[in-house]
């Protein structure tokens, strides 16, 4: 306000003309205008609904006025009346993605989260209050306001988030809460699109796994699920946050520890602590069971150990480090399925041991526990020790670290865990923008070392097939020959023409070969090389050949063999035109090489054979502007692919059957891009750019080629599966 009325006041007194003077008259009006605009607008943001006011946060580089304000001076106050208890719908306990979901709310490209302002909802009669707003719900709303989830604006969120405090169902008034949620804007009559955080759920005696409030088809975000409460694709499932975990100091992962097994839960059912105390006088250098901090003396609690300490006749807790003592740490049934226990136990690198038939862990649609865990029966506690030895230790190094990378990546604050949960929610929305298992479960997911990204331990489905996607430009009578000689093979499953030629249109579908396998034209936007690589969703096999339209000269035994190879190995490029890359000493850079070898270090995907993981990662993955240089200058699609491949999985391609010669009879060279003077000497300098984009070389040089057995052998044919192989 002093600005704008300096500002004002100095316009006011220039002096001039009679033009200038109609001209400051003027720009004295709009000032003033502009200055009561202003005065109103921050008078609607600071008490209107939306809840914001003068202050926002940066969003892409631009500060977002209407983003909510976290103050709880200015929250508002809601008054509930009994007839809102009338209008209550119980938790839809059946509820799926497709039913309780309007995902036609979400139209943006990824998810958009609204928070309500913050509100306090008061009993009309009583003057009780519904909810207080705890620490732990104000860190996860402040979260989500922060993120990139957050949006000012109602209209266009996908989910909905009340700022009422659900978080621990002791903590506020089930009643009123149930009526405080149908009066909110958006609730309507079933609370779709709206999410809920509730990590405490259930009371004395039922201790129910969901909270006792009717949600309708909210989504939950709980942390005491079974497998009874949890709604598969629905709800996520959250852990018990621990106050503790904010003072804790996490051990090394692989340090020295005492103990076998550790048991610090202490509100266990009894008859499992009856089991476990058992085990610990059976076997006390194995098994270590910490008892509550009651006694005042140095003696030890419960005659097993001690949780505190005493120095000076001062209790002293030292709960959760003594977890660093063990190897493993146990989680057992108890009123309650969610403990906070779980997050300290992760937070000192020891390996959780679930003993909880039917829990839902937290994140479990995404985190692979089995890699940081023990599962064991409720049934069969009594051998827990005996399971545990025969655990290795290098295993138990392994699982330690992942323990130690788990807690840092998804569950060290509560930042974080809200921050996961919405990116789980994120992902079934927009199933695109997912990250594989191995992306969310891998410790190092740029690791060289050798491992098969797509979990694929068992042969590639035989029955399926594969999809033929075919590159072309206008070479017609080429192309319609190689669609004949495709249809004939045993395991193609249908055809994908790409049609670059954006100033002719494809050739009617009628004119088109007559073939018993699906056929299918697209004409893409642009002439860019990466189309062959688009994941289109017309393509519903694993498998991909990628073909050039002049690559004719494959027989059907060349092709299903080179898909069997591929089954094999389907995370290696498997095909047939093979090249090297050489370094050069002269010019100390890598060379592409073409001419004929026993070495290989690339297949060209002129005539290969891929998943269609490696076209995904291609389009929406690929380091570096490699895509972008390799669209502009239209060559070495190829080369980026097999340089993509390499890197991630450390392993070569696959060349199969001995023929070298792939040449279109029928085309001049004039027609053919390989023709250019400068396709050579681009194509070296493509591996070596991209070797730097990389910090390294990642193609590997083999000398294997992969036959056929008994191709060449003198044996009645009858006996040969593969008997049209060409030569050289």
């Amino acid at each position: 306000m002093n600005k704008l009325k300096y500002l004002l006041s100095y316009r006011s007194t220039s002096h001039g003309n009679p033009k200038e003077q109609i001209l400051n008259f003027l720009t004295y009006g709009l000032l003033t205008l502009v200055l009561f605009c202003s005065i109103f607008l921050l008078w609607d943001f600071s008490f209107g609904n939306v809840g914001s006011g003068p202050e926002g946060f940066f969003f892409n580089g631009k500060k977002d006025k209407h983003a909510l304000v976290l103050d709880l001076t200015h929250s508002q106050e809601i008054l509930l009346q009994s007839d809102a208890a009338e209008q209550r719908i119980e938790r839809n306990g059946n509820c799926t993605f497709w039913d309780c979901l309007n995902i036609y709310k979400c139209e943006h490209d990824r998810l958009k989260v609204y928070i309500y302002p913050l509100q306090e909802f008061v009993d009309e009669k009583t003057d009780k209050v519904a909810s207080t707003l705890s620490s732990e719900y104000f860190q996860i709303l402040e979260a989500v306001l922060k993120s990139r989830y957050y949006t000012s604006n109602p209209n266009e969120a996908c989910l909905f988030l009340p700022s009422l405090d659900l978080l621990n169902q002791n903590m506020f008034d089930k009643q009123l809460a149930g009526m405080a949620l149908t009066t909110l804007d958006f609730w309507g009559d079933r609370g779709e699109n709206h999410m809920l955080f509730n990590m405490l759920p259930g009371s004395a005696p039922d201790y129910h796994t969901v909270m006792d409030v009717p949600t309708a088809n909210a989504i939950i975000f709980g942390g005491g699920f079974d497998s009874w409460s949890y709604r598969q694709g629905f709800d996520v499932s959250i852990p018990v946050w621990s106050p503790r975990l904010a003072q804790s100091h996490a051990p090394h992962a692989t340090s020295q520890r005492k103990y076998l097994l550790m048991v610090a839960q202490l509100n266990l059912l009894p008859h499992f602590l009856r089991t476990l105390k058992e085990l610990a006088n059976s076997q006390p250098d194995k098994i270590q069971v910490l008892g509550p901090c009651e006694s005042q003396s140095p003696e030890r609690s419960l005659d097993f150990s001690l949780r505190c300490s005493f120095v000076n006749h001062q209790k002293r807790l030292d709960y959760p480090h003594l977890l660093a003592k063990s190897k493993f740490c146990l989680v057992a049934r108890s009123l309650r399925l969610g403990q906070p226990d779980l997050l300290e136990i992760m937070s000192q690198n020891c390996i959780p041991v679930i003993a909880i038939d039917n829990y839902i862990l937290p994140f479990e649609d995404v985190v692979d526990w089995s890699l940081a865990s023990v599962r064991i029966r409720e049934s069969e506690l009594h051998s827990v020790l005996r399971k545990l030895e025969s655990i290795s230790n290098v295993k138990i190094v392994e699982m330690q670290k992942q323990v130690q990378w788990l807690y840092s990546k998804y569950f060290k604050d509560l930042k974080t865990i809200t921050i996961t949960a919405l990116e789980i929610l994120e992902s079934r929305i927009f199933p695109l923008r997912a990250r594989s298992s191995r992306q969310w479960n891998s410790i190092d997911t740029n690791s060289h070392a050798t491992f098969n990204p797509l979990f694929l331990t068992s042969l590639a489905p035989k029955s399926q097939g594969f999809t033929a996607v075919i590159l072309t430009y206008d070479r017609v009578e080429s192309l319609f020959l190689l669609i004949q000689k495709l249809a004939v093979v045993p395991s193609l499953q249908s055809i994908l023409v790409v049609w670059n030629n954006q100033k002719k249109s494809p050739p009617h579908l009628s004119t088109f070969p007559s073939i018993s396998k699906t056929l299918k034209i697209i004409q893409t936007q642009e002439n860019k090389l990466s189309n062959r690589f688009f994941p289109y969703p017309e393509i519903e096999t694993e498998a991909i050949l990628t073909i050039d339209d002049d690559i004719i000269m494959l027989t059907t035994d060349e092709l299903d063999f080179g898909y069997e190879v591929w089954r094999e190995f389907p995370d290696h490029i498997v095909g047939f035109p093979s090249r090297i890359h050489v370094w050069d000493n002269v010019t100390m850079r890598w060379h592409y090489e073409s001419e004929w070898t026993n070495q290989i270090s690339m297949v060209l995907t002129g005539a290969a054979f891929h998943h269609k993981y490696w076209s995904h990662m291609y389009t929406y993955a690929m380091p570096g502007d490699i895509k972008q240089w390799v669209d502009e200058h239209m060559n070495c699609e190829d080369i980026a692919m097999n340089f993509l491949v390499a890197n991630i999985t450390n392993n070569p391609p696959i060349k199969v059957t001995p023929r070298k010669k792939f040449k279109c009879p029928e085309c001049t060279n004039t027609e053919m891009l390989s023709a250019d003077l400068n396709h050579m000497r681009e194509r070296s300098a493509c591996i070596d750019r991209f070797s730097k984009i990389y910090g390294r070389m990642p193609l590997r040089t083999v000398e294997f080629r992969a036959d056929p057995v008994l191709f060449r052998d003198n044996f009645p044919d009858k006996l040969k599966r593969y008997n049209d192989i060409g030569s050289l």
